[in-house]
């Protein structure tokens, strides 16, 4: 059965949503991410995205004390990420209570790096974030666009053990416009043996169902449900 991961992105301590990526194109749906967090908790959930937007753009985590304090007040397992450069970041992350570190941006800047801690503390702990556009991966919050093409690099990182990952089609982000699904089924026939999660343009519950079917181990939801096209009793069903 496929996992239901609602995200909580951050702004400012806030719960925001962008579109396609855009930080002029914000829209913030709560000031209290603890109530949000304990929102999805009580519907049965039991794992949270969390990225914080600001350490994305900045190249530094901003929003720990966010994390610390939904960590410490839910039994959410929690994978945060945006702006986790170096192994002072990474622990801080750790820290402050987050059961995964999802890692995008420092995957391609330095390869080396984050393949040494994905050695040092397993594939179950660090998540793999491939964000794309057009088929190339984009770093540092979206605002950079690389030549990386993301089945290569998928495949780079499951022959070195990357076992987690989730990909964003940022084309889709925020438009409830449906999931990647035919991106996502390359993936799986491709890069056997990766658990896929997959993240952006799901609207409707029909969209988790043909995701759980074509094989993704997740999918990440965000905008549907803070705009109420998929009801937190909705989810209950895919929770066992």
């Amino acid at each position: 059965m496929i996992e239901i991961i609602p995200a909580i992105d951050l702004i400012d301590g806030k719960c925001v949503r962008l579109t396609r990526g855009d930080f002029g194109r914000k829209t913030t749906y709560s000031d209290d991410p603890l109530a949000t967090a304990k929102a999805f908790e009580s519907a049965g959930i039991r794992r949270l995205h969390m990225v914080d937007l600001d350490g994305a753009r900045s190249g530094r985590p901003h929003n720990l004390q966010v994390l610390e304090l939904v960590a410490a007040e839910t039994r959410l397992k929690i994978d945060f990420g945006g702006g986790i450069r170096c192994e002072d970041d990474l622990k801080d992350v750790f820290n402050a209570g987050a059961a995964i570190a999802n890692i995008g941006s420092l995957a391609v800047n330095d390869p080396e790096l984050f393949l040494s801690w994905v050695s040092r503390y397993g594939g179950e702990r660090i998540l793999l974030g491939a964000d794309t556009r057009n088929g190339k991966i984009a770093v540092n919050g979206w605002q950079t666009e690389t030549r990386v093409e993301i089945i290569e690099l998928l495949d780079r990182s499951a022959r070195a053990g990357v076992t987690n990952v989730f990909v964003t089609d940022i084309n889709r982000d925020g438009d409830l416009s449906g999931p990647a699904v035919e991106l996502y089924k390359q993936i799986i026939s491709v890069v056997p043996g990766i658990k896929l999660i997959a993240s952006c343009g799901v609207s409707t519950g029909d969209d988790i169902s043909g995701l759980n079917r074509i094989g993704c181990s997740g999918v990440i939801v965000g905008k549907a449900i803070y705009e109420g096209r998929i009801a937190l009793e909705e989810l209950r069903a895919y929770v066992g």
